[in-house]
């Protein structure tokens, strides 16, 4: 009966099999050849994602925050989420040496957590890089209409006008159009598109030194140093921090958003030539180099003008008026064309490759994970999710859905850090439960009967990770998040009124930072695989940890109507992982064939003892006959 449940659970998954089915892992060592062309070197990584992370913010964000967050220290604002950032950044740098193949987040909690997790990470990058190129090539066309004296609008709006709530007002031919030039461009090999990509990129970091560079001409450190007497009624209390410290923070928080995008560059992990090397390496470069563009044209900017003066959707242009630099403000225009390009191309570019590799497991339809023999790209997939995201973009009205794309981009940072933590803990089966280490026998766990709090604290300093301590690390884990949620609602008193903060507030906050850092070092105690990488990530787990507060504190500030929008993108997601993954997955079709072959040998071993008892039995009931010479 036990064996006819589980061939039932095998293939219809029952209350038996439900959780093996869903935590099945893809292996870290894929043995498959990969089908795309590995083509791309370091510098091309660097460059996409200089490119995906560098779009229009760098235009935009500095004179925004300035102006209702920061003041002046908008620099330290920038810091703060570069920092942020970068503890995402090496997380996905770790993983990409790790599991050079295409997916990014996807592939990573593949192999970790298991496959219903991975599916939804997967299904919520997809809408991410969908939203993200839609609403990027919806800035381009508006972007250019406006330099046109919006001939376009006033066209298609009274020739094509579209009278439904929750739509564009016009069908953006332009933006489609736009959007399958570049879907196009992709799908001609993944060595032509960054290429053009690179051009673009260089073109807006051009702009960018150019901007810093002209604008040294004009600073003034006074206009760090504005008495609270000449700053207007409701801009802070002049100085270098008019807002505060509380200011900067809540600035650190939306620039945090202007670093978003280089997870691109581990999407591309199966294209690169040397993705152990060359992946972490265009992780930290690219982010550094954001940084000091951001950096860079915050200082300029601030010293520039008065930074309650600052205009916040069009800083640089505003600036460059009052100072009567007609030519930089062409130039500027030509580095945000630039810098929409080279987004657009930054977001459009990952979105195959994860429908491909979802694909090429099984998890979705399998003509979506099939490879252009001429371009060696993931030809139908790009041409399709083209399609699907210039129609998004001509049709939609993306103002609302902008936060979606936000959810999606901070829980795939959190997963990924959750999966290094998990990891890099993981039980090491290869090595031996005993073994010497400076000359001393170190017992592991299931040799001795330890106490909660000895094993919690690992007393007896045993150095070979087991599937108890690698248990214990999940758990630790997953109160973390509890943890960290718990952090966010206590800050809110922080954030909202510094003045009305009480002493009951003070010690709930002091609790909760002192319960984190317990569970953290908790984990810090565990012993640690051996596994051999190109790149890790340095000071596990609170790397990992901090990178995983930050994400969890964003997502939760998002707004309620977001969480409604992304709960019924996922519940799409969940009727096609039941109805059609599920069934289809690459690693069930390989469970099913290890049964049959299993089965094949059972039978055919039976079969041989059959026939030798046969055998022995004919022999022993028929004489043998002896033929005369």
């Amino acid at each position: 009966m036990e064996d006819v449940l589980q061939n039932i659970g095998m293939t219809f998954p029952g209350f038996k099999s439900i959780y093996k089915t869903l935590s099945r892992k893809k292996p870290i060592e894929d043995s498959s050849e990969s089908k795309l062309a590995k083509v791309l070197s370091a510098f091309d990584l660097t460059t996409l994602g200089i490119g995906s992370t560098l779009g229009v913010g760098v235009y935009v964000l500095a004179g925004q925050v300035s102006k209702i967050y920061a003041g002046p220290a908008v620099i330290f604002s920038f810091l703060i989420a570069a920092i942020a950032s970068i503890f995402a950044g090496l997380c996905y740098a770790e993983f990409g040496a790790r599991v050079p193949r295409a997916g990014s987040a996807y592939i990573y909690s593949y192999v970790t957590i298991g496959e219903f997790i991975a599916f939804i990470i997967g299904w919520n990058l997809i809408l991410e890089y969908a939203i993200g190129s839609a609403s990027v090539v919806k800035g381009l066309s508006a972007y250019l209409d406006n330099l046109c004296g919006h001939a376009m609008e006033n066209f298609l709006s009274e020739n094509l006008p579209m009278n439904i709530d929750g739509l564009n007002a016009y069908p953006d031919i332009f933006a489609f159009g736009v959007t399958i030039i570049f879907a196009w461009a992709i799908a001609m090999g993944a060595k032509e598109s960054t290429r053009l990509n690179t051009i673009f990129t260089l073109l807006n970091l051009s702009v960018v030194v150019f901007v810093i560079g002209a604008g040294l001409f004009k600073v003034s450190t006074s206009n760090w140093a504005l008495p609270k007497s000449s700053v207007p009624e409701g801009y802070g209390d002049g100085g270098f921090a008019p807002y505060g410290f509380a200011g900067i923070i809540r600035g650190a928080a939306i620039c945090f958003y202007g670093f978003i995008g280089f997870d691109c560059i581990a999407t591309a992990g199966e294209e690169a030539k040397n993705p152990k090397k060359s992946i972490p390496f265009a992780v930290i470069t690219s982010l550094a180099m954001v940084f000091l563009a951001y950096f860079g044209i915050s200082t300029v900017l601030t010293m520039m003008l008065p930074y309650y003066e600052q205009d916040e959707s069009a800083p640089l242009v505003h600036v460059f008026s009052i100072y009567g630099w007609t030519v930089a403000k062409y130039v500027v225009s030509i580095g945000a064309i630039c810098a929409m390009c080279t987004s657009l191309m930054g977001s459009m570019f990952p979105l195959p490759r994860i429908v491909y590799a979802m694909a090429n497991d099984g998890l979705l339809f399998k003509f979506m994970g099939e490879i252009s023999s001429k371009h060696k790209t993931p030809l139908n997939s790009t041409l399709l999710t083209g399609f699907l995201t210039g129609a998004f973009a001509a049709i939609f009205n993306l103002k609302q859905l902008m936060n979606m794309m936000s959810i999606g981009t901070f829980l795939a940072y959190s997963m990924v850090a959750a999966c290094v933590l998990i990891l890099r803990y993981e039980s090491d089966e290869k090595r031996d439960s005993r073994h010497f280490a400076n000359g001393r026998a170190v017992i592991d766990y299931n040799e001795i009967n330890c106490g909660l709090l000895k094993m919690l604290f690992n007393t007896s300093k045993s150095i070979v990770p087991t599937k108890k301590t690698a248990r214990i690390v999940t758990i630790m884990i997953c109160l973390y998040v509890f943890q960290c949620i718990l952090l966010t609602h206590v800050l809110t008193t922080f954030e909202e009124n510094f003045s009305l903060v009480s002493v009951v507030d003070i010690i709930k906050l002091s609790l909760n930072v002192f319960s984190l850092f317990i569970t953290l070092f908790i984990i810090s105690r565990q012993p640690v695989a051996s596994s051999s990488l190109a790149f890790k990530v340095p000071f596990v787990p609170w790397v990992p940890g901090f990178s995983l507060l930050i994400n969890i504190y964003l997502m939760i500030k998002l707004d309620i109507m977001t969480w409604v929008r992304f709960s019924i993108w996922i519940a799409i997601g969940l009727v096609i992982f039941f109805a059609y993954s599920i069934r289809n997955s690459s690693l069930r079709r390989r469970e099913l064939k290890i049964l049959a072959d299993s089965e094949s040998r059972g039978r055919s071993e039976t079969n041989s003892i059959s026939s030798l008892q046969h055998d022995e039995r004919f022999s022993t009931q028929v004489p043998l006959m002896v033929l005369p010479n």
